[in-house]
């Protein structure tokens, strides 16, 4: 009889490896090999003939959208649930995911059972939770499971049209010989579920645990697998919680969702402006307004900074919201091209609400910040900046200038400082617009 072969996997990566070390050989991870599982020969496939199909005989038809009730919620996933889809969802623990999604699932219409299914907690403590939150049970079952085979059993004896897991990190197989939460186990969870989601429509909605990292836990193809990423972003001491898409095969990545944590659960924010715009009485320097672009919509988002003479021979560089590498980029053409010098002065940049902006439409506000902090000059009531800094000191045009000019007229802006490509054929009477071209000259028409 032939030996049986025994292998290890990373619980980090997921890498394989036909002999056990210290090291991982994948991703260099120490101490994190493990045997790995035996897999059972025969798996089902997923829904469909084995054959291939012409692409042009398929039938063309636009995927229904099934609203959650939550019209934040909604704006994130694209437009609402598709059915046969699967999302992630992740998050720090206490920032809302199980609360969200107990809301989405009593939002869903009539005629869409739902099947929550929880790992955790107990169906008490559902019941509970769902009292406080006035969540509409009518249409809404629980079940208490963590065998993955067990649930995919629930669902085709009672058919569900969403399926809610709560969470898939204490999800197991039963043909895993590993504990639950191993890589093995949430691959192979995950797939079973994915399989289900495809082979009977149903909508699978998945919570996941994070790293202290800020990744979900457990190994990159369970990110690759759904059709949707969805992370819960949130400062410590803040209510509100951001919603952000870092992956949707159904809609716009890095589409942005508000919403504010209150005793009776998550409820969306009408206007995200206003919480990232802090109320000043009389202007102060060093803070500037920008309109950053998340997802689908413009966003107005205050910019701070501070200037304080440096007391050691290296200052310091520190940017929350922003790149810092791309701040010590635009302080060197600050010096180069404005002639405005912050060698002996620390510098920090913060950008308000918590929210993070990945985008270069913030160049401008962030060295008028600056220089309205070095040389302690407030930028004028009502103004708002945007525009990309060159490293030849040039102010270069952004994405969707008219659709940011509309926003800050909406918010009752007086005076936009903006690239001179982004000026719009026809002018806003509301709104005084000044086009520049380089640095010096948007600081000229500051006052700075």
């Amino acid at each position: 009889m032939s030996k049986a072969t025994v292998s290890y996997v990373c619980n980090e990566c997921g890498g394989h490896t036909l002999k056990w070390q210290g090291q991982c050989p994948a991703c260099g991870a120490w101490n994190t090999l493990e045997t790995a599982a035996p897999r059972a020969a025969k798996r089902s496939g997923y829904a469909g003939e084995i054959k291939g199909l012409k692409l042009a005989e398929l039938r063309q038809s636009e995927e229904e959208r099934i609203p959650t009730g939550i019209a934040e919620l909604d704006r994130v996933l694209g437009g609402g649930l598709v059915s046969g889809s699967v999302v992630l969802i992740g998050g720090d623990p206490g920032i809302g995911k199980s609360t969200l999604l107990l809301q989405a699932a009593g939002g869903q219409p009539a005629d869409r059972p739902v099947l929550y299914v929880t790992g955790e907690e107990s169906l008490q403590q559902i019941a509970m939770r769902a009292r406080r939150l006035e969540v509409d049970t009518v249409n809404l079952s629980v079940l208490a499971e963590t065998c993955v085979e067990h649930v995919v059993q629930a669902v085709s004896e009672t058919p569900v049209a969403c399926l809610v897991i709560d969470s898939i990190q204490t999800m197991y197989s039963e043909d895993v010989a590993s504990a639950p939460g191993s890589v093995t186990q949430l691959r192979e969870s995950a797939a079973q579920l994915v399989r289900l989601a495809k082979s009977t429509g149903t909508t699978v909605l998945l919570v996941g645990h994070v790293t202290k990292e800020g990744v979900i836990a457990g190994p990159r193809v369970l990110e690759h697998m759904v059709d949707a990423v969805l992370y819960f972003e949130s400062e410590s001491d803040s209510r509100f919680r951001i919603l952000r898409a870092v992956k949707n095969r159904f809609g716009a990545a890095n589409e942005l969702g508000i919403f504010a944590m209150t005793e009776t659960g998550m409820r969306e924010v009408r206007n995200p402006s206003a919480i990232f715009l802090s109320q000043h009485p009389d202007p102060v320097a060093g803070s500037v307004v920008t309109v950053s672009r998340e997802g689908s919509r413009p966003l107005l988002i205050e910019v701070q900074a501070l200037a304080d003479q440096s007391g050691g021979s290296l200052p310091r560089r520190l940017a929350l919201g922003m790149d810092p590498n791309r701040l010590s980029m635009l302080l060197a053409t600050l010096n180069r091209h404005a002639n405005v010098s912050a060698y002996d002065h620390d510098i920090f940049i913060n950008v308000v609400g918590g929210v993070r902006i990945s985008e270069t439409s913030a160049d401008l506000a962030a060295l008028v910040a600056i220089v309205s902090s070095l040389r302690d000059r407030p930028v004028q009531d009502g103004t708002v900046v945007f525009g990309e800094v060159g490293l030849a000191g040039e102010i270069r045009p952004v994405a969707f200038g008219e659709e940011r000019l509309r926003e800050a007229v909406k918010r009752g802006f007086k005076h936009a400082i903006v690239p001179r490509a982004n000026l719009p054929k026809k002018a806003f009477k509301s709104i005084q617009l000044t086009g520049v071209d380089y640095l010096r000259g948007a600081l000229e028409a500051l006052g700075l």
